[in-house]
């Protein structure tokens, strides 16, 4: 994608859609618990603003954000929950100013990048779009948690395709991450977007296929529901065990979330 324009606007309109559901909270919401272990409202839009942070300085600072890459390493297991944790003890009003502060400070600086960057990023470099497609899957996925905690059900955009690009394309990631050796032939993934289009990836005539609601794939990929629960469909047995491991985001595999009636 040369030109990132069309990524960062779904961006700002993802974040906006999350601002309307929390920007009416009243102050004792933003201390319920979601279904992340140990985080609250909070903690998710305090880690929102955190990576957004993070964003800007390596779009602006390269040597700043490596002094972050730095501390990271130095706390592998706890700098995520750190920040997201330091964010969530502030004040809800002053933690939603900066979020929003944080995110508009971010975007322009996606615009206003020369064409062709990359930045450092905590995984590979990232090119503005990259960079843009990141914070919305991340927007859209930590909005969902908030969205399950109020039990408010989001109507889906096409702005989904985005997750569902970096989640198709971090398929030898996830198996990685569980020290698999990935499949070494392509995939064929069939999705119907929220607005009947069929978005499609990989050869017609692959023997592995993944169908379904491109919906369910996100909330898969982004293990906010449990595969049992969703209508996200494999042909293929390398396929089937991609879908109990699916990832969208970097770093170890998460915990993903117990099937609906399971005992807590």
């Amino acid at each position: 994608m040369s030109d990132p324009s069309s990524v960062i606007d779904d961006l700002h309109r993802e974040s906006d859609e999350l601002d309307r559901l929390v920007g009416k909270l009243a102050e004792g919401q933003w201390t319920l618990a979601t279904p992340a272990p140990g985080w609250t409202v909070a903690h998710q839009i305090a880690h929102l603003a955190w990576t957004d942070r993070s964003a800007l300085l390596a779009v602006t600072d390269a040597e700043a954000f490596a002094k972050e890459v730095e501390k990271a390493l130095a706390s592998p297991d706890g700098f995520v929950d750190d920040g997201a944790a330091e964010g969530a003890a502030l004040p809800p009003a002053r933690l939603l100013a900066e979020w929003r502060e944080g995110r508009a400070a971010l975007e322009k600086a996606l615009r206003a990048a020369p064409t062709g960057t990359r930045f450092p990023w905590y995984g590979p470099p990232m090119s503005a779009a990259s960079m843009a497609t990141g914070r919305l899957m991340e927007t859209w996925a930590h909005g969902q948690d908030v969205a399950d905690t109020l039990g408010v059900v989001r109507a889906p955009t096409d702005r989904l395709k985005h997750v569902v690009r970096i989640g198709v394309r971090a398929r030898d990631f996830a198996f990685g991450a569980r020290g698999l050796t990935a499949p070494g032939e392509e995939f064929r993934v069939e999705l119907v977007g929220p607005s009947g289009e069929s978005w499609t990836y990989g050869p017609e005539d692959a023997a592995q296929r993944v169908t379904g609601p491109a919906l369910d794939f996100c909330l898969l990929v982004t293990q906010r529901a449990n595969r049992a629960d969703l209508a996200v469909r494999a042909e293929g047995p390398d396929a089937d065990r991609w879908l109990d491991i699916a990832q969208a985001f970097a770093g170890p595999p998460g915990v993903g979330r117990a099937p609906k009636g399971a005992a807590g």
